[in-house]
């Protein structure tokens, strides 16, 4: 018992210690982490809040591993069993009472980690396009037009709350395009949370940055407070490709602004290097094309520059060789080319109307040859056409099997199928006639002179048995008969039966009422053989009438249903144990000895 104590309390510490374990692996380690994931998390979660819950668990781990060592050390040297089971309690008691101080930290964790489920997948490292600008100024139409992303659309701001990731490819290559949120003009620390996610895209990943611009005042913002915003968040925009991106140009157009609004617009790109400025319509699909292949362009260019100028490049330079061939010999080698390709350029009949026509005639026969299906369902080249035989009608003849040295053809008759049909139908034929001479056969038994000498013996004594029992019954009913009548007379019953609610004076009344005189006994034989005579009356009236338990019944079918229904009960009865219908009372199903103790997870108590 001492050694169950000892294997559950580890048990338990081994079981905290696993989950626990696997919580703190699964959740991302922020030092380990791209520092984009890092800062996102400060500003989804709050990275101090998210540390501390895990160290909280780190720390409860570590407390159930001392606990189980210290109580598995007292267990092993306790005195008694029963100090061993207090030890026990005690151990398990002091571990879950730290669990149960988990509750905030592990509900905190699982918001978090239900959030991080939600959050898109992006690659801080792939090739990327990311979109950026007051609210509603048209960035989420532009991402669902040239991306399979079904980003919310509404005319009012902040419809888009967090990133967005749509993918397109231009050049053979697969790109991603992230949906930011948008930015409002104002001090870092005033921006919220949604606003955060924004500025923490643009100061972490590598990508082709796409301001946009609403010049008909439709967002609700006046082009002053774009150009202060852009002018804001520029230091974000160092070393990458920058577009700045005039939208809604149905509406009002660059053209439309005042000169002096012009010049300042145009004055954004002149700053950085490789930055444009880009006219574009999403609600008309105009120069959103364009605007898709400038940027990839623009952002494969910059990639490719900085891949020239990082050291690492002049490093995998100097490992490269590249291979030439060398000449082998003097020997001039010049092109080959066939005497009839040279002569039909001299001609001019090479690859000229006539020849390019001769080339399609020869594709057409060759696609005819070809569709020639067989029994499979398959096309092939039908080659038996160019066969040069004697006789033409040869061509499609079957192709003989030899075996042996002889042809199989020659041993199959022609008429095997229809003689192997005519054999079949025999076969049933010949079937169905045993099948109805053995339903019409009678089975008859042969018996040999024993067995007919056995069963004649057993006959006999099953007649004799019969007449040994209607005469032993006759002699038993007669002296039970005249028993009943001996009893009759001491007892002076009436016709088998107590005289109810009479007394014994009866006769002497009758004996006194006799005009006549006569003695007593004579007077008792005659009213002993009235009342015989009556009870033998009743007797066969009874005999006539039905049983009592049979009253009521419609059928015999009923009747041993009823009887059938009484057996049932009465073994229900043995099987619980009843003495009777009457019998209520209840064993003691739960004795303590059992049922005392605490319950484990599967449901059974332990009461050692």
């Amino acid at each position: 018992i001492r050694q169950f104590y000892m294997r559950k309390v580890k048990f338990t510490q081994q079981t905290i210690h696993d989950r626990i374990s696997n919580i703190l692996d699964k959740f991302p380690r922020l030092d380990d982490i791209h520092p984009f994931y890092n800062d996102l998390m400060n500003v989804l979660y709050d990275k101090d809040h998210y540390k501390v819950a895990l160290g909280q668990l780190n720390i409860v781990r570590k407390r159930c591993d001392q606990l189980s060592t210290d109580y598995i050390k007292y267990l092993k040297y306790a005195d008694s069993l029963y100090q061993c089971k207090q030890l026990k309690r005690a151990a398990m008691g002091r571990m879950m009472t730290c669990l149960k101080k988990l509750h905030g930290a592990l509900g905190y964790l699982e918001q978090v980690r239900q959030h991080l489920s939600r959050l898109p997948s992006i690659d801080p490292n792939t090739r990327t396009i990311m979109i950026t600008g007051f609210p509603n100024v048209g960035k989420s139409s532009f991402i669902n037009k040239i991306t399979r992303a079904d980003v919310d659309v509404q005319p009012y701001a902040f419809t888009t709350k967090s990133l967005f990731i749509g993918h397109t490819d231009y050049k053979y290559m697969r790109w991603q395009v992230i949906d930011t949120p948008g930015i409002l003009d104002h001090p870092l620390e005033e921006r919220n949370t949604i606003e955060m996610q924004a500025v923490t895209a643009l100061a972490h990943l590598k990508a082709c940055v796409l301001y946009f611009m609403d010049l008909s005042g439709q967002c609700g913002y006046s082009v002053e407070q774009q150009i202060s915003l852009f002018k804001n968040i520029r230091p974000l925009f160092l070393g990458k490709p920058l577009v700045v991106v005039i939208n809604k140009i149905d509406v009002a157009k660059l053209s439309d602004l005042a000169p002096a609004e012009q010049a300042a617009i145009r004055k954004l790109t002149e700053g950085v290097d490789g930055a444009e400025l880009v006219e574009i319509s999403t609600l008309h699909d105009e120069g959103v094309g364009m605007l898709k292949e400038k940027a990839c362009d623009l952002l494969l260019n910059h990639r490719l520059d900085h891949k020239v100028r990082h050291k690492k490049y002049e490093d995998i330079q100097n490992r490269l060789y590249v291979a030439q061939p060398k000449a082998r010999d003097d020997k001039v080698r010049d092109i080959y080319i066939p005497e009839s390709v040279a002569k039909g350029r001299e001609e001019g009949t090479f690859m000229n109307t006539d020849h390019r026509e001769k080339l399609k005639m020869e594709k057409k026969y060759l696609e005819m040859m070809f569709d020639v299906e067989d029994m499979n369902g398959l096309n092939h080249m039908d080659l038996r056409e160019k066969w040069d035989l004697a006789d033409d009608d040869w061509k499609y003849d079957h192709i003989p099997e030899i075996v042996d040295g002889m042809n199989v053809a020659d041993w199959i008759d022609p008429d095997i199928e229809l003689k192997l049909k005519e054999l079949e139908e025999e076969e049933e034929q010949r079937l169905e006639e045993e099948a109805v001479e053995q339903s019409n056969k009678k089975e008859v038994f042969q018996v040999d002179s024993v067995s007919k000498m056995a069963v004649k013996a057993i006959k006999e004594k099953i007649k004799l048995n019969k007449l040994v029992g209607a005469v032993n019954t006759s002699r038993a009913s007669k002296r039970k008969k005249t028993k009943l009548m001996q009893d009759a007379e001491n007892r002076q019953i009436v016709g088998g039966k107590l005289a109810r609610g009479r007394k014994r004076t009866r006769s002497e009344a009758d004996f006194a009422d006799d005009p006549e005189g006569r003695s007593v006994s004579s007077f008792r034989t005659n009213s002993a053989k009235k009342h015989t005579d009556r009870s033998a009356s009743l007797k066969r009236a009874r005999t006539s009438t039905p049983m009592a338990h049979a009253a009521g019944v419609k059928s015999q079918l009923q009747l041993e249903r009823g009887a059938r229904l009484k057996h049932l009960k009465y073994r229900i009865q043995s099987k619980k144990s009843k003495k009777g219908e009457a019998d209520h009372h209840i064993p003691d199903l739960k004795p303590k000895h059992l049922y005392a103790g605490k319950m484990n997870i599967k449901g059974k108590r332990d009461w050692r």
